[in-house]
């Protein structure tokens, strides 16, 4: 059979044998009629015709072979309607992010350390893209400060409570005041990777981000250095610390797991006071509400872009 691509003009030959007389003639898509190359007895500039169609007949002369079925014969295509392939789909740029929609998923690598503020002569952060852990001891507020400081700031600000990320298990919870065992510090380790990763993700797409945590500096496994691990150096840690008094009087108020005995609250916020000469900044906010307390933060956040603390 003919090939069924037709060939550039230069390059055709002489007309492919024609068949037994006994069968139709076939052509190949995109060549001549036999009326055009065959001694028919017509003059050689009958007009092409699609195969679909019945050619159209001299007068007074009848046509050399019966019709066949068309559904014997491959379909032509005449030169005039032959369309090139459609072009391929541009590829991706291979610099292109990942994305979900129009929110950009997270490069994986660390936070880094915000710009200081535009403006030397504003206080606070202001526009600055933060990443912020809040320390702090049962009682001590940081959840509702670092709540506040997000729904207050002029920019679009995340907060994401360590706790609330841990209680997101419900069967199967391994409750840390049942007794810190190997369940429930893997739990508490699967939290904080989550809100690494949930911290990341909105600084990725130009959302600040606080997430507050009882952080010991005596304990390794609930330390600084998952938090750095799992966010980035550019991580700004911050510590409230008021009194003894203060958050047992918090602690009080609370209900559910969320409250502790009077005895585990005094040994935490014990624990809590090994972050004096740590070189992290610390707010005691005893006597301060909580949009003072977050005005405050504001500020020492301020001062730490200014001049990154040392962790």
């Amino acid at each position: 059979m003919p090939s069924a691509v037709p060939e550039p003009p230069h390059a055709r030959q002489d007309p492919a044998p024609q068949p037994p007389s006994h069968a139709p003639r076939t052509h190949a898509p995109g060549f001549a009629t036999p009326a055009q190359h065959t001694g028919n007895g017509n003059s050689g500039h009958a007009p092409v015709a699609p195969a679909h169609a019945t050619p159209p007949q001299q007068p007074h002369q009848p046509p050399a072979h019966p019709q066949q079925p068309q559904a014997q014969h491959p379909q032509l295509h005449p030169p005039q309607h032959h369309q090139p392939p459609s072009p391929h789909h541009a590829p991706v740029p291979p610099g292109a992010r990942d994305t979900t929609g129009h929110i950009q998923l997270p490069p994986g690598g660390p936070v880094a350390l915000p710009a200081p503020p535009p403006s030397a002569a504003h206080a606070g952060t202001g526009s600055t893209t933060l990443a912020v852990l809040l320390i702090g001891p049962a009682g001590a507020g940081k959840t509702t400060v670092a709540k506040y400081w997000a729904q207050s700031r002029q920019v679009p600000t995340a907060h994401i409570s360590l706790d609330d990320v841990r209680e997101w298990v419900c069967s199967g919870f391994a409750d840390p005041q049942a007794g810190w065992n190997d369940h429930s510090e893997a739990q508490y380790r699967l939290a904080r990777r989550t809100c690494g990763f949930a911290a990341r993700n909105f600084l990725a797409n130009n959302i600040s981000c606080i997430v507050d945590d009882a952080v010991f500096p005596d304990r390794p496994v609930v330390g600084l250095g998952g938090w750095k691990r799992h966010v980035g150096p550019g991580l700004l840690p911050v510590v409230l610390l008021p009194g003894l008094e203060v958050v047992l009087e918090r602690n009080a108020k609370r209900s559910g797991n969320r409250r502790l005995s009077d005895e585990e609250v005094a040994r935490i916020h014990g624990r809590m006071a090994g972050w004096y000469g740590s070189g992290l900044p610390i707010i005691d906010n005893s006597q301060y509400d909580v949009a003072t307390t977050a005005q405050l933060l504001d500020e020492t956040l301020a001062r730490a872009v200014a001049s990154p603390p040392t962790w």
